[in-house]
């Protein structure tokens, strides 16, 4: 937010992939008049006063207490759990060359309350929500799309062939996507 307002940016496409859909909602809350979409590619989309932890089943959450309690109040999901639910569409030397490049996520990141002044489905700024169609990063029956999408009114739909890490295991189609998201 800071670097778009210290260089007097405006029509600013900002993109959200995961934690990152409460980043950009946050952003967009404070420097609407600044953007011209908001992209959430299987991103959460928060309320005033959700959490990630308020986003996800219960069992998510007692999973997260454990690892961080663990892990110096840290999320690193140990690999079989990463690999089921987040890079399920790779081969397993792609799900572990991909794992060895993630970092611990701070915990606090999961817990702490994000403040909105509206609800983002009254921001004045367009939305789009990339569904991955093969992430199961959040259950099938608690969904990202339609689920947490809906939240942001009325917003366009992209989907493309992929699982969370759809970064690693098909860039060229969800670059594509990201780019249908984003224009006009």
């Amino acid at each position: 937010m800071q670097y778009i307002t210290d260089a007097d940016l405006s029509n600013v496409r900002l993109v959200g992939h995961s934690y990152g859909g409460m980043v950009i909602s946050g952003v967009a809350d404070r420097i609407a008049d600044r953007l011209a979409r908001l992209v959430y590619v299987n991103a959460f989309v928060p309320e005033n006063g959700d959490c990630l932890n308020d986003l996800v089943p219960p069992h998510y959450v007692e999973m997260f207490d454990a690892v961080a309690a663990e892990n110096n109040n840290a999320i690193m999901l140990p690999f079989p759990v990463w690999r089921e639910a987040f890079i399920n569409d790779a081969d397993l030397e792609l799900a572990k060359s991909s794992y060895a490049k993630l970092n611990p996520h701070p915990y606090r990141t999961f817990t702490e309350a994000i403040s909105l002044k509206q609800p983002l489905a009254q921001l004045n700024v367009g939305k789009s929500y990339v569904n991955c169609q093969q992430d199961t990063a959040m259950p099938h029956g608690y969904p990202w799309h339609p689920r947490l999408s809906e939240r942001l009114g009325l917003f366009r739909l992209v989907e493309c062939l992929g699982s969370h890490e759809a970064w690693f295991t098909n860039p060229e189609g969800l670059a594509k996507a990201i780019v249908m998201a984003g224009r006009d």
